[in-house]
């Protein structure tokens, strides 16, 4: 018998995270309008959030990419944190398979400063990704979760030496390493195995939000 939600372990204590979440700042660059936008979508739970999205934001900002690579738009919350730490001269691809979602994020781009930043994609992130002809310094990954495999493959020759993936999700609302895991959790779990058995990178899993693999190339 499959186990219900609230039975899987919280990935942090969830006390704990509200201090956390409490005690650290806030992304200010992330409007009302923004959070509006994605609440609307009845989808809020797809969106990075304050909490994850401060965490790109200064991940951005440590790292001072000159290319960025987003795997999942949605409604641009994610891609708005990440370009925070942006070179002066740098830029954002964002890639968003929901045409709807692809339009809304479209709307929220075209009215934040410096939008010209921000390359906006719609289509299938393996194909995409095979085109795309850039050299990455920091990579978001938050789509399709089965896929993350997929899109490793397809992003390591494309990543600089030394250049960062930040996989979220990765331990799937506390389900993955346990045996009623689903389908998308195990998917996860596989991607998981498989940076671990890879000696060409060094990574971290850290139990932020939904869990976020840290990965940085040798």
């Amino acid at each position: 018998m499959t186990k219900h939600k609230e039975e899987f372990p919280h990935i942090t204590d969830p006390v704990l995270q509200a201090y956390c979440e409490e005690h650290s700042s806030k992304p200010a660059f992330i409007t009302e309008a923004l959070e509006s936008a994605t609440e609307a979508t009845g989808q809020y739970i797809m969106a990075s959030g304050q909490y994850l999205g401060k965490y790109l934001q200064m991940m951005s900002m440590i790292i001072r990419p000159k290319v960025i690579l987003e795997i999942g738009t949605f409604t641009g919350y994610g891609a708005l944190c990440l370009r925070e730490g942006l070179a002066k001269d740098g830029i954002i691809y964002t890639i968003e398979k929901d045409p709807k979602h692809y339009e809304l994020a479209q709307t929220v781009f075209s009215e934040a400063p410096e939008s010209g930043h921000i390359k906006h994609l719609l289509g299938d992130a393996g194909d995409i990704i095979a085109d795309l002809e850039v050299e990455l310094d920091l990579v978001f990954v938050d789509a399709a979760k089965r896929q993350y495999s997929k899109y490793f493959d397809l992003l390591f020759p494309k990543l600089r030496k030394g250049g960062v993936i930040l996989a979220d999700n990765v331990l799937w609302k506390g389900k993955v390493g346990h045996p009623d895991n689903d389908k998308l959790g195990q998917g996860l779990d596989a991607f998981n195995k498989k940076i671990i058995a890879d000696d060409r990178v060094e990574n971290i899993i850290l139990p932020i939000d939904d869990g976020v693999n840290f990965i940085i190339k040798k």
